[in-house]
């Protein structure tokens, strides 16, 4: 299986599934391959403008070598669309993205565009998302995704809006892996794959984004499939 180049995007089924801790595990296990990373964070919500992003916490965890790129940051935490209009910014936009995103790619061998939120997160008021600026980048979508009960419906359905806007979703990550799976989780380790029409690249364990930067980039690459530069067994072995 090959590993990723050029731009990846990343998407999550909805917030607070792990999607930045995701993206620093991808940029870890790729600085650890040797691969050069960017990371675009088109549109900063609910964080003011003193205060690190998610685009700072993917460095610090990643590694200081990992660039990093915001395009627009609104103090508080809504949609973009939403942010943008209460605070009279002018909205980030999918060709404002995709020009980003390309400019970082010739001088990075990976770039990885997180997301806010899931895909059809409105980012402007004619409805544009980030499921457009990934088709104006023609970039695979990677779908972080929850572990437990729930999980099947929210995975088919980003999925389903993926294949419906032509877009490839070559894998999806669980974001937090609990210390103590339930019977819906371990399950779902053979499930997901059917609900996204996709295979499981791995899973991080719940609480990663805590561990001592140094820890996580030694640690990362375990969670990882091989085509996101890491030696994650598969499903059968727990993350740890």
């Amino acid at each position: 299986m090959r590993d990723f180049g050029g731009v990846l995007v990343v998407t999550g089924t909805g917030t607070g599934v792990g999607k930045t801790v995701a993206t620093a595990a991808v940029a870890a296990a790729a600085r650890a391959a040797g691969r050069s990373v960017a990371v675009l964070k088109p549109a900063q919500t609910g964080v003011a403008d003193d205060a690190p992003g998610d685009a700072a916490e993917v460095v610090r965890l990643a590694g200081p070598a990992v660039t990093a790129c915001e395009l627009g940051r609104f103090p508080e935490p809504l949609a973009p669309a939403t942010a943008a209009r209460r605070c009279g910014l002018p909205p980030v936009r999918p060709a404002e993205v995709a020009k980003a995103a390309g400019e970082l790619a010739r001088g990075h061998d990976l770039v990885l565009v997180e997301g806010a939120g899931g895909l059809l997160v409105r980012f402007d008021e004619v409805g544009s998302t980030l499921a457009d600026a990934a088709a104006l980048l023609d970039a695979p979508v990677l779908v972080v995704v929850e572990a437990g009960l729930g999980t099947l419906n929210t995975t088919a359905l980003t999925a389903e809006a993926l294949r419906a806007r032509n877009l490839r979703c070559p894998g999806v990550l669980i974001g937090s892996w609990p210390e103590r799976p339930d019977l819906a989780a371990r399950c779902n380790l053979t499930d997901l794959p059917e609900a996204a029409g996709a295979p499981l690249f791995g899973a991080l364990p719940a609480g990663a984004g805590a561990l001592p930067p140094a820890a996580f980039q030694a640690r990362a690459p375990g969670w990882l499939a091989p085509a996101l530069h890491g030696h994650w067994p598969g499903p059968t072995r727990a993350p740890h």
